[in-house]
């Protein structure tokens, strides 16, 4: 784990049903940096930021803050 990115997602996939919304989303984010989530309705952004929030827990992958894995934290358990 690369200590500059301060948010990364790592082949992050989530289903619902038969419904996929992430398929191994991989991205990350350096501190000091921006990032917009842009896409058409039902592509995923709420879902992605969900499961970086600890709401929705992804199926497969990964998710890093400041170089800690908190994949499979909870919100509460997810301090900076």
């Amino acid at each position: 784990m690369d200590r500059s990115r301060y948010l990364e997602l790592k082949n992050i996939s989530k289903t619902f049903g038969a419904a996929t919304a992430l398929d191994t989303v991989s991205f990350h984010v350096r501190q000091g940096e921006f990032l917009s989530i842009l896409g058409p309705s039902g592509c995923g952004k709420t879902t992605a930021l969900r499961v970086i929030a600890g709401l929705e827990l992804q199926d497969r992958g990964q998710v890093f803050i400041n170089g800690k894995d908190v994949s499979r934290l909870s919100v509460a358990q997810r301090t900076l």
